[in-house]
């Protein structure tokens, strides 16, 4: 049990609410930057590089998202929807539309607009299901206490081969 004294409850609470904005961070930058890919990179240096330039591509979103909140005083930045900011990025860099205003330049832009337009409701929905296992299949889930109370015996074989040539290089296709 940690000291009330040396560890306030306020800033435990404070560290928690820290931590899960970290982890959202990482989430939606695993899941809808890199859109399931992987990192590239072959060495350390390289990696550093790849990963610093995907927090400036994150920072930079959440920045404007920010900006387009100032249009709208008082409204929360948990109600802007990410997925939304990256897909206006996306489109306004990929058709390149917008880019130099034909007349007087407007402060919010088309991402800070499609951000506004997008955004979640103000009071999302409470959790009315307990969040579950991510393996339902688990066999530690609801058959828990069926699992064998003796220990069970199993044979592997194994076959190793030594190729002294190496291996053939695949055609690429």
């Amino acid at each position: 049990m940690p000291d009330a004294d040396r560890y306030p409850a306020h800033e435990l609470v404070d560290l928690y609410h820290r931590r899960w904005q970290v982890e959202t961070t990482y989430f939606s930058i695993k899941t809808t930057l890199l859109d399931g890919r992987v990192l590239r990179s072959r060495n350390l240096q390289d990696l550093d590089q790849e990963v610093y330039a995907l927090l400036t591509a994150y920072h930079t979103l959440i920045r404007t998202a920010g900006d387009a909140l100032a249009a709208r005083p008082g409204t929360p930045m948990e109600r802007v929807s990410f997925t939304v900011l990256l897909q206006a990025t996306t489109d306004q860099a990929v058709n390149a539309t917008g880019i130099l205003p034909t007349g007087p330049a407007a402060l919010l832009g088309a991402n800070g607009q499609a951000v506004l337009d997008g955004l979640l409701p103000a009071h999302r929905r409470q959790r009315i299901k307990a969040h579950t296992r991510k393996n339902p299949t688990s066999k530690y889930g609801p058959n828990a206490d069926a699992h064998p109370q003796q220990a069970q015996t199993h044979t592997l074989e194994v076959r190793a081969e030594h190729l002294r040539a190496g291996l053939t290089a695949r055609r690429r296709t």
